[in-house]
């Protein structure tokens, strides 16, 4: 089988995130850059990336890269890559593009040149002079960074944060993504309690589920490469089946999601559902002020609430200030939170062990990591 390879894409900070997941998965020869890691890989490893992957947003199939100064330059070394190998007569090809610090600035034109090559490349394989584009998806990407062109034909279709259990959703919901990866940045695992007192529709919880399960986050979804004829339907299958005998159904979790609002809490039940997870995770009604929380060495990872307004903005430090009281007594918890508050280590009274810059969407937030003592060995 050929070697070809893959582009894992992430939110700016998460690269680290993603490589780890990576390397979990068995894949060692890989390049870490800015927003992706460039991993080697085979056909029948894009089911198993996107099946797994947590904290990645994409999964890309990369076709070449290149140095680009001209439109003719462009357009040569984009034929000569090898599209009549992926792309079959009836292909449905988009081209998307971005230019970044390049000679050739204009995303539109980039995106005519590079169809236009992908077009002539087909044409010296199919006889014909007009593509239907009727059959399977198959998203393109130019993308020019000081000159360098990457060109990549997207695996995943929608965003790898589609899980599929959010069918109910907040005002304002953490991707399932970045959840995954504050989770994958925390201390905890399934043997210890983790509570979300901000928990909305229930995100951080359901993810810490699913790791905690080892359920492949993609199982329940959808993939454009699954219609591409050169990804084989017996690689869909033996990577669902290698997901499905990896979970653990034995370990009893403890996690627990409170939040005041009704509403979100029947939010989060529903979409816990969704995933057969309602068993492993208790949503409560309450203020985390009054939470009972009994538990020595338990783990709070939370996206607490922040705003702009002036009142607003103060209605949120006082959050934080109570959020600090309250886990001031309990010292053997350890806490993490996510927020675009600046002075949140002012407010919350403790500055964080460790704080790391993230991006929630567009948000350029920070995940404050407050380490509690590590448990005891068990006997």
């Amino acid at each position: 089988m050929s070697k070809i390879e893959l582009i894992a894409t992430a939110t700016f900070g998460l690269e680290a995130v993603v490589k780890r997941e990576l390397m979990d998965l068995g894949y060692n020869d890989l390049k870490v850059e800015n927003a992706k890691v460039t991993f080697q890989a085979e056909e029948r490893d894009i089911p198993r990336a996107n099946y797994w992957l947590r904290s990645a947003d994409r999964v890309l199939l990369k076709m070449g890269e290149f140095k680009a100064l001209s439109f003719d330059e462009l357009f040569e070394k984009t034929k000569a890559l090898p599209w009549d190998e992926w792309i079959p007569e009836d292909g449905n090809f988009i081209v998307e593009g971005k230019s970044i610090n390049s000679k050739l600035f204009s995303v539109p034109d980039c995106q005519r040149i590079v169809e236009k090559a992908v077009v002539e490349k087909l044409k010296t394989k199919y006889d014909t002079d007009w593509f239907t584009k009727s059959g399977a998806k198959y998203t393109i990407q130019v993308a020019l960074l000081k000159d360098i062109a990457t060109i990549t034909i997207d695996t995943s279709g929608e965003g790898l944060h589609k899980r599929g259990y959010r069918s109910r959703q907040g005002d304002a919901p953490i991707k399932e993504t970045l959840a995954a990866a504050m989770i994958l940045l925390s201390f905890w695992n399934k043997e210890r309690v983790l509570f979300d007192p901000f928990c909305g529709s229930g995100t951080i919880p359901i993810e810490a589920a699913m790791i905690g399960r080892n359920m492949a986050p993609g199982l329940d979804r959808n993939f454009a490469s699954e219609d591409w004829p050169r990804v084989k339907a017996e690689y869909w299958k033996e990577a669902k089946q290698e997901a499905f005998k990896a979970m653990d159904t034995e370990t009893k979790l403890h996690i627990l999601g409170a939040d005041i609002d009704r509403k979100a809490i029947l939010r989060a039940r529903d979409n816990a559902a969704n995933f057969g997870l309602e068993e492993d995770i208790a949503f409560f009604i309450k203020d985390f002020r009054e939470a009972e929380l009994n538990n020595e060495y338990g783990v709070v990872i939370t996206n607490p609430p922040y705003g702009e307004r002036i009142g607003e903005v103060e209605d949120l430090r006082k959050i934080y200030e109570d959020l600090g009281a309250r886990f001031e007594e309990l010292d053997t918890w350890s806490l993490y939170a996510i927020t675009a508050d600046e002075e949140f280590e002012k407010y919350y009274g403790k500055k964080a062990d460790r704080k790391r810059k993230l991006y929630n969407g567009r948000i350029k937030v920070d995940y404050y990591q407050y380490y509690g003592p590590r448990p005891p060995r068990k006997n």
